[in-house]
């Protein structure tokens, strides 16, 4: 009922519609996507080649005078500075940064005999001097942000409310910057607001001032940030409220602050906030910040949730633990390790949606996490768009918001690949290798493509897996089963089951490698789960057995969560017609009544039954009933059935045959 109701919602709400807050949603990883499929922060179209970048920003020192801001009209223009410290990484005598003309206008630039030019989004300083590798400099930009009309989808002010929301590239709407993830820099952060203003920002408070009816906030980060995850939050007459989680290594504790609108409730995340930071820091390595925190915001911020390093923004009242449980965990997966282009989001979005689930599972068990991993999948396997979780063309020239954050894809495919590669490499070796991925010294604070968490994983478990992410990440789609068994008797009370992988490469031309999983059912009990790997298509296992099989399950525990097609019985039918035991149908196709003629070569039990293509079992037509030697003819109604493939399955103590009867009307 759920997932019917979800769709139902979708089909109806899809397109520019702004909903009421606390609107129900599946999961906290559909509050995120939302978001930012509705973001004005588009990509504008330029690529890694259009801008060089020969340098590495080591730190961003902004200073904005927003003061008036939060007077009515409550105006988007500002004044700043920027001074932005960088090293050299070959030798240049100009800088080139991202600046959006229509938001940002450059005043001037310091830097000895500095000069610059500002047009086409570009900011294009040339420099004093020639600097070699290694060199060190430091520029200095004054600049004002302009009262866009309408706004520009970066910088919001209404109503007493000031705040920033950037992803994917929208910082180089209010600050000057190399605004691709991959360079990481410090932030140091003066705002001058309103003395009733509370404001946040990234990393640690390091003081606030008053001077008089003016507040002076300073906030600087330990950590580098990606301009996307740095964030102004601010807002008259905020509430705010901070808890401590002691930290198990020393004599200090994180302070979680959480900012909140009158009349909201935050006793819940209040209560959980500390259990989920101990959970994940177990799991994934200590908690990688100084602070951490949350933040509602107003209307104009209508979806969802933005993980900011250190300051989560959310919708208004929207403090669900689903959604904070994914924010939160983008803290380790975007924040502290980032995707390095915007063709590794798999590494942002994928993991902070499978380690929501993760969180599910730590307080509701395995069959609850395992019940949201199938219904990630099947939100997927309904509106699968058929991309790859990761395009290469991406790491050039960012997509859309709505294909790069698109739910069924960066989210939902996203986890359930990472459910099945733990179910390909089993608990141990997943998890080791989850937690190096995290703890990895050489990624930790930094940026990864993934690449690096494929070489974690590979070097955890021993195994190439380059397999599984050619596959599964940069292809589109998923296997179509078409599997086939049957059961033989070997006449010295031993049976043979015969299993054929077969798959329809029509949905994507590739073929899916993955260890496979069937459950045998046998008639005196004893069931035998089976675990083979699967390499090549129309791949044939067999099994022995001194007891008689009765039935099989393809993946019994749905691990191979992406999937469709199906595993009937009935490889071929010269295969199963031997032992002089015979069966045939007339007529076949039949629409009404069909006539069973069958031959027992000895005196036995027989039990007969009708299935669907799917292995449903559709009708009981003998139910243990004793026949002699010999020929033996009755009638099956199948005048109730709908069209389609079906198979009538003989047993005896000894033997089992199987029958195609195709059904029309």
């Amino acid at each position: 009922m759920k997932r019917t109701l979800t769709i139902i919602f979708l089909l109806l709400f899809t397109g520019i519609i702004i909903f009421a807050q606390n609107t129900s949603f599946r999961n906290g990883a559909e509050y995120c996507a939302l978001k930012h499929q509705h973001s004005a922060n588009y990509a504008l179209k330029q690529s890694y080649t259009d801008i060089p970048h020969s340098f590495n920003v080591l730190n961003y020192k902004l200073d904005v005078d927003i003061f008036n801001c939060f007077q009515s009209p409550y105006p988007d223009n500002f004044t700043a500075t920027n001074t932005i410290t960088m090293v050299a990484d070959s030798t240049i005598s100009q800088i080139t940064l991202n600046a959006v003309n229509t938001s940002l206008e450059i005043d001037s630039v310091t830097l000895g005999g500095s000069t610059f030019t500002h047009s086409n989004n570009l900011l294009t300083i040339t420099l004093d001097q020639t600097y070699n590798a290694g060199d060190t400099l430091m520029v200095k930009i004054w600049y004002q942000h302009k009262n866009v009309n309408g706004g520009d989808g970066a910088f919001y002010a209404s109503g007493g409310f000031v705040f920033t929301d950037c992803e994917p590239e929208g910082a180089r709407k209010w600050f000057p910057c190399w605004d691709k993830p991959s360079d990481k820099a410090t932030t140091d952060i003066t705002a001058r607001v309103p003395s009733n203003v509370k404001l946040a920002s990234n990393g640690r408070l390091a003081d606030s001032t008053l001077d008089g009816d003016t507040m002076v906030y300073h906030w600087i980060s330990r950590d580098p940030v990606a301009t996307y995850l740095t964030i102004l939050t601010s807002k008259t007459n905020y509430k705010l409220d901070i808890i401590y989680r002691p930290n198990p290594t020393g004599n200090d504790s994180t302070p979680i602050r959480f900012y909140y609108n009158n009349g909201e409730n935050i006793s819940s995340p209040r209560q959980y906030m500390v259990p989920m930071m101990n959970f994940y820091s177990e799991a994934f390595g200590e908690h990688p910040f100084e602070k951490n925190g949350f933040a509602t915001l107003n209307n104009e911020f209508s979806w969802g949730g933005m993980e900011n390093q250190t300051l989560t923004s959310l919708c208004p009242d929207c403090w669900s633990s689903d959604l904070l449980a994914h924010e939160f965990a983008h803290q380790w997966f975007g924040d502290m390790i980032t995707c390095a282009t915007w063709a590794d989001i798999f590494l942002n979005e994928g993991f902070a949606t499978w380690t929501e689930a993760h969180w599910v599972e730590h307080t509701g068990g395995y069959t609850a996490y395992h019940n949201e991993m199938e219904d990630n999948a099947s939100y997927y396997m309904w509106s699968n768009p058929g991309w790859a979780i990761s395009n290469p063309e991406w790491a050039i020239n960012t997509p859309s918001t709505d294909i790069l954050f698109d739910y069924a894809i960066t989210y939902m495919k996203g986890s359930c690949v990472l459910h099945m590669l733990r179910y390909t490499l089993g608990d141990s070796l997943f998890f080791m290798g989850i937690n190096q991925y995290a703890t990895n010294p050489a990624l930790r604070y930094h940026s990864a493509r993934i690449s690096d968490f494929k070489n974690t994983m590979e070097q955890a478990s021993e195994q190439d897996l380059s397999w599984f992410f050619d596959e599964w990440i940069f292809e589109p789609n998923h296997p179509d089963y078409a599997n086939i068994y049957n059961f033989v008797s070997l006449r010295n009370g031993q049976w043979r089951v015969n299993f054929n992988v077969n798959q329809n490469n029509s949905l994507s031309g590739t073929y899916f490698q993955m260890p496979l999983e069937v459950l045998i059912h046998f008639n005196q009990g004893q069931d035998t789960l089976i675990r083979v790997m699967n390499t090549i298509n129309h791949e044939h296992f067999d099994w022995v057995f001194d007891r008689q099989p009765v039935s099989l399950v393809f993946d019994p525990n749905g691990d191979i969560l992406l999937k469709e097609g199906t595993t009937t019985v009935g490889i071929n039918e010269s295969a199963v017609t031997g032992n002089d035991l015979s069966l045939i149908c007339k007529p076949n196709p039949a629409s009404g009544q069909t006539s069973i003629n069958y031959y027992l070569p000895e005196n036995a039990t027989v039990s007969m039954k009708l299935f669907s293509i799917t292995g449903k079992e559709q009708k009981i037509i003998l139910n243990n009933v004793f026949e002699t030697t010999g020929n033996h003819t009755l009638q099956c109604d199948v005048s109730a059935l709908p069209s389609g493939l079906y198979f009538i399955r003989l047993e005896t103590s000894k033997n089992a045959l199987t029958h195609k009867l195709v059904v029309v009307k």
